[in-house]
């Protein structure tokens, strides 16, 4: 029976290979495209996860060996999980739902009410898991790839965030969701990666990245629109749309994206429905 214990530093080179592993095993399964394009950008990945003091990791090791791992963003008043993996070999004994009951506990443990995931929607067992563990699904996603838009609409100027567009973000995010992606949005200026969409003069809508693991929220379908196609790329396997919003679905389409794989987001304790345009990040 393997046992569990916080990630560290060491244990990222095999976790990522895991990771690797576990997603191409199962999207080609499925014939889909597997999220990492080599083990390396896995390990980068888990690396980068153990450095950060607000995500908390847990492997699970058997015989000296990690065989899988999760991970918990710790953010406020929501955390986001994942990426959850487990070494092929060690599969189907349980093992999955140990992980996420570890990362659930430790956001009780934290006082964070509300949890959230994406799960792979061609993936039958990960939604049978995620739903008997409380978990809802609560919006269909397309993921969008393709090549940047270079567009720029008249009347929305983009620009790159600054520290003090985080307040209005932060404000902007409460009325679309009911509460703010602080921790991620002052990471993301920090980097460079944020972005604004201003229209006569104030911010009207905001982007960590048009990628993976960026979300966006605005006021307006147009307002994300402005900030789709002033993305200079889309990095990882792309930037999810809720499939619901049929006309940005459509606006994409037309522009010669793909939808390149489903997605669901699933959520655990309170949840708002959503009072605005978005697009959610790989974690929520």
């Amino acid at each position: 029976m393997p046992t569990l214990r916080a990630a560290t530093a060491a244990d990222t080179a095999a976790a990522g290979v895991i990771c690797y592993e576990a997603f191409k095993t199962i999207a080609e399964r499925h014939n889909f495209a597997p999220d990492f394009p080599d083990p390396e950008t896995a390990m980068g990945l888990m690396e980068h996860l153990v450095s950060r003091e607000d995500i908390y990791g847990v492997v699970a090791e058997a015989a000296g060996r990690v065989v899988g791992s999760n991970f918990l963003w710790e953010d406020g008043v929501v955390a986001g999980v994942g990426p959850i993996t487990i070494d092929p070999a060690a599969q189907n004994n349980g093992l999955g739902r140990r992980l996420m009951e570890a990362v659930i506990e430790r956001a009780r443990e934290r006082g964070i009410p509300s949890v959230r995931l994406l799960q792979a929607a061609y993936h039958n067992r990960s939604m049978s898991l995620y739903t008997k563990l409380g978990f809802e699904a609560r919006e269909p996603l397309s993921i969008m790839q393709g090549p940047a838009l270079g567009l720029r609409m008249e009347g929305y100027a983009v620009r790159t965030a600054r520290a003090a567009d985080i307040e209005a973000a932060d404000a902007l995010c409460r009325r679309v969701h009911g509460h703010a992606r602080s921790g991620e949005l002052s990471a993301a200026t920090a980097q460079g990666t944020a972005m604004v969409v201003e229209r006569q003069g104030r911010v009207t809508g905001y982007t960590t990245g048009i990628g993976f693991f960026g979300h966006a929220v605005a006021e307006t379908v147009e307002d994300l629109q402005a900030l789709i196609g002033a993305a200079p790329s889309f990095p990882g396997p792309g930037f999810m749309v809720p499939t619901r919003n049929s006309g940005l679905v459509r606006w994409c389409l037309a522009r010669g994206l793909r939808i390149v794989q489903p997605m669901t987001l699933m959520t655990m304790g309170p949840y708002q429905e959503p009072q605005g345009a978005y697009l959610p990040s790989i974690l929520y």
